[in-house]
């Protein structure tokens, strides 16, 4: 494989950095930052203290490459690996390319046909997931869900039928909204874990049902932040409109609010509650049309 005129391609390096504890940092990622010739870092200030932290000295040339220039600084980056150079790409924390900066380099890479290779390291991904207590088997990741209300509440209908473990990633400003929407979509008593602060002083793993986490998460939470939820349980029985309608009436007959009703309804059958919502709100315009 080689470059322009004849030169060798360089090599592609995704480093995998510590999400905390500074001494899980892999083995070879002193001896990559050390000897790439470029290294692209989200945060170079970060880098700098990674650097202190592991008393390297990096030799070659250090690049900003974040979220604002990656479009931009991506041809600059594959010049140089077509050129020969050996470019080690660090995010603030994990792997790149995981709701970091990388996909777009590493496209461009193997486009030109670029070798790309990874010095493994810690993920908050597979560590929430392993403290989680829930389903490991099976699982997918989400990243980071939309700020606004409506376009989060319209990706968590998305994935409520999902049977998989989900893990997600969360900034703490916004974990209380973003609990209470998945428990308005998932249902209150769907089974979560919120990872805080994963391998560092303070770690904590609050688990519960969604509901409760959402109320725990209103009075303030601090942190880098990782939930998984349970995926959605198995559907035991089909039941049409028209059952589901009648099992919501029952409730409310027995003194159960509507919206509680429509909840409880909901869970029993394994369906989501819009779609009892959908059935009640159907057969109500029916009885008003009339015959």
């Amino acid at each position: 494989m080689t470059g322009t005129g004849g030169t060798a391609a360089g090599i592609l390096v995704l480093a995998g950095t510590p999400i905390g504890d500074i001494a899980d940092a892999p083995p070879r990622l002193a001896a990559e930052l050390a000897g790439a010739d470029v290294i692209a870092a989200e945060d170079t200030r970060r880098l700098r203290r990674l650097t202190q932290g592991l008393d390297v000295q990096p030799t070659g040339r250090v690049v900003s490459y974040f979220e604002g220039n990656e479009s931009a600084r991506t041809p600059e980056l594959v010049e140089a690996l077509v050129g020969g150079a050996r470019v080690l790409l660090v995010t603030d924390a994990g792997m790149p390319s995981v709701s970091d900066p990388g996909y777009r380099l590493v496209a461009a890479a193997v486009e030109k046909d670029i070798k790309v290779t990874a010095v493994p390291g810690p993920s908050a991904v597979l560590t929430a997931l392993a403290l989680s207590g829930l389903p490991v088997d099976r699982f997918c990741f989400e990243g980071f869900l939309p700020r606004k209300a409506g376009e989060r509440l319209s990706r968590l209908r998305e994935v409520e039928d999902e049977r998989r473990t989900l893990v997600f990633f969360e900034a703490p400003h916004r974990l209380d909204d973003t609990l209470a929407a998945m428990a308005e979509v998932f249902g209150a008593e769907r089974r979560a874990a919120v990872c805080r602060e994963l391998t560092k002083t303070y770690e904590e793993v609050k688990r519960g049902p969604l509901g409760d986490l959402a109320v725990w998460a209103a009075e303030g939470v601090r942190g880098e932040i990782t939930v998984v939820v349970e995926g959605a349980p198995e559907r035991t029985e089909v039941l049409g409109p028209d059952e589901l309608v009648r099992r919501v009436r029952v409730r409310e007959e027995a003194g159960e609010r509507r919206k509680e009703a429509i909840a409880a309804v909901a869970a029993d059958a394994g369906v989501p509650k819009r779609e009892v919502f959908d059935a009640v709100v159907a057969a109500k315009n029916a009885e008003r049309a009339g015959p």
